[in-house]
């Protein structure tokens, strides 16, 4: 059996998989979220942990696992997040930054202004942005005082989720290819930490984790770090890149969409640094028995976090279900938009200085509309993402797979698949993050080849379009206004 961890943005579920990849044992918690000052989004990484940890032992009950039992250990992570701790005590010694955390967009806007941008483009696949993890860490050596001492010393490590998760794990300190790809440090060509970025921004390399291939033998789980297992740490991967094998995407041109607290939109792009067209990302897939993946992104930040919102800020719903009942009792969204860039926007505007939007409310307007709203804005970002990726490959999607919590919102896909205009298709296993952990470490222990995860894959449900083409392109010219007044808020507010 495999313990498949998939730590994600607002909570930690952990599935216990049987030698047939089915799901016998689940657990999951959500933790605090942290907003010291706007557009900062911070966690605490020990809390994470003791989650984390918590969970593990709950699924493996749940399974009836006892020590003996089980194989392996796969781990999937929400991506960018920086942690730092103290390798001899291994506490933390600064709240984790979040990947939707904005603070650092001045000092992004000073290395495009140094031209540092084109290199970074060229190594990592990726662009200038706060999103990604190096100015994160950059601010933190800068902030917390002592703190570069201690890292070029070797007394703090600095590392993405999966990387504390490992540490805490196994006292490894480790990362996987598919995570370092992430950091806007690693020359996505080589795999390994590029010196110029290094330099760039002054970052000590003796305070990063070893780069790894995505499975394999990562290191061992002390017991009393997991309830009594000694097991191989035998899988990592992005939660994103992890959904994607989850989703068997495992051959050239094969994409999903993930709707969780962002959404991501990945298609496999062969065993070559792609060249990313405007607006997208390249980045690492996975790397199994020397062969390294890689795959075009499109990166949505703020969809079910969105829904969250409703939820926590607003108060209009109990449960993010909630949003699926409020959406049909309406026959339309009555001229309603939600931009929800509550932390900027991603792919492909990459605008940090967007801000969340509502417009076209009237007196009649209701909590319906904004929850309508809120949906149907996730729907036309994933548009945006998937037109930008069909113009850097010229050539247009058949359909789209969909995993991730919001794609159990049946009004969600069907209008999903209306505005994008081919079918959105469901797996039999929704939780394809988790699967996807789950098959990496599995083959890391040899238990599975990559040719079983493309055969067991199976369509449990397929939304057809329905919508005409007069009404599809006026509701998407209508989140283009929207969207063109939550554009640059901040400069423009100035």
């Amino acid at each position: 059996m495999i313990l498949a961890i998939d730590q994600g943005t607002t909570g930690t579920t952990c599935f216990v998989f049987d030698e047939q990849a089915e799901p016998i044992g689940r657990a999951h918690r959500e933790f605090t979220q942290h907003f010291p000052e706007p557009g900062w989004v911070e966690h605490d990484a020990g809390e994470i942990w003791s989650v984390t940890q918590a969970v593990a032992g709950e699924a493996l009950e749940d399974a009836g696992v006892r020590p003996g039992d089980l194989a392996a250990v796969g781990i999937a992570n929400q991506r960018e997040t920086v942690c730092v701790w103290d390798p001899s005590s291994g506490e933390p010694l600064h709240n984790a930054i979040v990947w939707q955390d904005r603070r650092t967009a001045a000092r992004c806007e000073q290395l495009r202004a140094a031209g540092h941008e084109p290199l970074i483009r060229a190594r990592t696949g990726l662009v200038l942005d706060p999103y990604f993890s190096a100015t994160k860490i950059q601010w933190l050596l800068e902030h917390v005082p002592g703190l570069r001492e201690r890292a070029e010393s070797g007394s703090a490590f600095f590392g993405t989720i999966d990387s504390w998760l490992a540490f805490k794990l196994t006292g490894e300190h480790v990362t996987d290819i598919s995570n370092a790809s992430r950091t806007m440090l690693c020359d996505i060509a080589s795999g390994r930490w590029d010196p110029e970025l290094l330099e760039v921004f002054a970052i000590p390399e003796a305070a990063l984790p070893r780069i790894s291939a995505s499975v394999g033998p990562l290191g061992e789980t002390r017991p009393e770090m997991l309830h009594g297992h000694r097991v191989p740490l035998a899988g990592i991967a992005g939660d994103q890149q992890a959904a994607l094998f989850g989703q068997a995407c495992v051959d050239p041109g094969m994409g999903k969409n993930t709707y969780g607290t962002g959404s991501f939109v990945l298609l496999h792009s062969g065993f070559s640094p792609p060249e990313p067209g405007p607006g997208l990302l390249a980045t690492v897939a996975s790397e199994i028995g020397g062969g390294r993946a890689y795959a075009l992104e499109a990166s949505i930040f703020v969809t079910g976090a969105a829904v969250q919102w409703l939820r926590d800020g607003l108060g209009i719903i109990e449960q993010a279900s909630d949003t699926e009942a409020l959406a049909r009792s309406l026959n339309g969204n009555d001229g309603v938009y939600f931009v929800p860039a509550l932390t900027g926007l991603g792919s492909p505007h990459w605008d940090p200085y967007a801000r969340g939007t509502i417009v076209g409310l009237t007196r009649g307007s209701g909590r319906a509309h904004l929850a309508r709203a809120t949906l149907e804005a996730i729907a036309y970002q994933t548009v945006d993402a998937v037109r930008a990726m069909e113009a850097a490959c010229e050539e247009p999607l058949s359909e789209l797979r969909a995993d991730g919590g919001a794609s159990a919102n049946d009004w969600l896909m069907q209008f999903q698949a209306d505005v994008l205009g081919v079918p959105v298709v469901l797996g039999e296993i929704s939780e394809t993050t988790a699967l996807g952990a789950a098959y990496l470490a599995g083959i890391g222990v040899g238990l599975w080849t990559i040719s079983d995860v493309r055969d067991a894959w199976r369509e449990r449900r397929r939304y057809e379009p329905q919508m005409g083409e007069d009404e599809r392109a006026g509701l998407l010219a209508g989140w283009a206004d929207a969207l063109a007044r939550a554009r640059n808020f901040l400069e423009s507010a100035r």
